[in-house]
């Protein structure tokens, strides 16, 4: 009997040790759903991923999001697992990450993409990766508010007006208007109009604009771009880039006046001013940072 226990207990002894030196395994967050867009329907069963995890809509719902309503139902962390927390920046290096993109735009377009957006960041590459960290944050919060108030909170992809379509061609210009005379209305972030302004993004972008500009409104990193091209490159009716504005401290005001100034600044339309300063506070506010002075124009 003696020599039968001795022998459960060596045996008992091997499997515990089988056990304690066996590796453990860590489970991998799932792959992550379809990125979870304010316009689009979800049926009840749909996956969309948002802030790291998945969710399943358990009924029909469109512009709730997820985490902030009852109709999700939390799936748990996917990719690289864990929600991105709203204060982090992106781990690219970008000053904003996807949280709080999210944050300012809870309507948007799904256009827009916030991948289309990093995606173009490698053609400008000073663009809020200029000066220090308050001031890289704070001409993204410009741009990106600029952009809010031209496209309607990143609703918009083209020029609603479409009367207005056939005045954005400068026969004038020696290359004339290849694609037709209505083709050159606003589109993208900025509202990119005139065949001029097509032919310059284009060249500067390396992108064929003047001969194809509904590329603008069908590639969301080329939307990106064309806004990018515009901040960092033009002055319009002002006497900076909105780039300089802010890095160089002149202000949010002369970001404005630089897009619009000829039609809103010096008392043109103080109420369309203060609808961009207005979103700036809150971005500012979002990305952690300040506003600094001369807001208006």
């Amino acid at each position: 009997m003696a020599k039968r226990v001795m022998s459960l207990i060596v045996a008992l002894g091997a499997v515990i040790a089988t056990f304690v030196f066996l590796p453990v395994s860590t489970a991998s967050a799932a792959a992550c759903a379809p990125a979870w867009s304010a316009s689009a329907v979800y049926w009840g069963g749909n996956s969309a991923s948002y802030n790291g995890r998945n969710w399943s809509a358990k009924w029909w719902t469109q512009n709730e999001r997820p985490g902030t309503v009852d109709v999700w139902a939390d799936q748990g962390s996917c990719g690289s697992g864990g929600e991105t927390d709203p204060g982090e920046p992106d781990p690219s290096g970008f000053v904003v990450s996807e949280s709080q993109f999210n944050q300012m735009f809870p309507s948007r377009n799904s256009f827009y993409t916030y991948n289309g957006l990093k995606a173009a960041l490698s053609a400008y590459p000073g663009f809020a990766n200029t000066g220090s960290d308050t001031v890289k944050k704070r001409e993204a919060a410009a741009f990106l508010a600029n952009v809010s108030h031209e496209t309607g909170g990143l609703v918009h992809i083209v020029e609603q007006n479409t009367a207005n379509y056939p005045h954005y061609c400068d026969t004038s210009q020696p290359y004339g208007c290849p694609a037709g005379q209505a083709a050159y209305y606003g589109r993208g972030p900025i509202q990119l109009s005139w065949n001029f302004n097509y032919k310059a993004a284009g060249d500067a972008l390396g992108i064929d604009l003047l001969g194809n500009p509904w590329q603008v409104e069908q590639n969301a990193a080329v939307a990106w771009k064309t806004g990018l091209w515009y901040w960092n490159t033009q002055s319009g009716p002002g006497t900076m880039t909105p780039h300089n504005a802010i890095v160089n401290g002149a202000g949010f005001g002369e970001t404005i006046r630089s897009i619009n100034g000829s039609i809103e600044c010096n008392g043109g339309n103080p109420a369309q001013v203060q609808s961009r300063i207005n979103k700036f506070q809150a971005f500012v506010q979002i990305l952690g940072t300040t506003p600094g002075s001369n807001l208006s124009c």
